[in-house]
């Protein structure tokens, strides 16, 4: 059997005597692209920063390509933080580089590439979301929230990752500008081969891009299967979640029915 590219086991972790998650599993196939739900506080973006090691759990393991994401050394650990790539939710450029220092950032820090083959590699990365050479010298400052997150993408894209992992990336776009970035991702996921994590809270875009849902509520995944397998299970967040209104009517239009229980 395929080793998964995540894999979370009986994770468990607490904020003073607040447990956020307690128990909790979690499995990501190569080539899927999972979102994750679940109502304000129940840890999801905790959950997502442990996976790429920027917090550590009170207990369970998480492992990425078959191997544990702690221990062995700090260069192991590096060599396997560069397999993946982090879209944060309002970007996170920094403010003091143009885009092309932004996206040339991490290939830097490699101290592989002299500057010539940093600046074809910076521009490549900028055509593959769909922005020109130009916008290389401009500061983040200077750009709209849809370019923000392209040039956050391309900059997760930098190093070649087989892993992207996503914290609400259509947060604070007009829906226009939504669902070109979610068009974007899609396409790249393709034709890149990529393995996909996202947080989101927006039906739109779950139900544009995900092949799985994991719901987390109650301090675990609560359930975890396609859109029309979640909206069929029977619990309170799910039945609010999925089958309002507005919800009943993004499904529909991506054309998935949210059946009512």
């Amino acid at each position: 059997m395929t080793a998964s590219v995540i894999r979370v086991r009986d994770l468990s972790t607490r904020f003073g005597e607040v447990w956020i998650h307690k128990g909790l599993d979690l499995d990501i196939q190569r080539g899927e692209l999972v979102s994750l739900v679940g109502g304000s506080g129940s840890g999801k973006t905790t959950l997502l920063r442990m996976v790429i090691g920027l917090l550590l759990p009170n207990s369970g393991s998480i492992e990425l390509f078959g191997e544990p994401l702690f221990g062995g050394g700090i260069a192991r650990e590096r060599a396997l933080r560069q397999r993946f790539g982090v879209l944060f939710q309002h970007g996170a450029l920094f403010s003091a580089f143009s885009v092309f220092d932004n996206i040339a950032f991490p290939l830097r820090e490699l101290q592989r590439y002299d500057e010539d083959a940093i600046r074809d590699l910076v521009m490549l990365k900028l055509s593959l979301v769909e922005l020109l050479p130009r916008h290389a010298e401009l500061m983040p400052a200077e750009l709209s929230g849809g370019m923000v997150k392209r040039v956050a993408l391309a900059r997760a894209l930098a190093l070649d990752p087989e892993l992207l992992l996503l914290d609400e990336p259509t947060a604070g776009l007009d829906p226009d500008r939504s669902d070109s970035f979610v068009r974007l991702i899609r396409m790249l996921g393709e034709e890149l081969g990529l393995t996909v994590m996202l947080v989101t809270h927006d039906l739109d875009t779950l139900a544009a891009l995900s092949t799985r849902v994991a719901v987390l509520a109650e301090q675990r995944i609560l359930a975890y299967g396609t859109t029309e397998e979640i909206v069929n299970f029977d619990h309170p967040f799910i039945r609010n979640f999925f089958l309002s209104e507005r919800s009943v009517r993004a499904l529909q239009n991506s054309g998935l029915a949210a059946a009512p229980h």
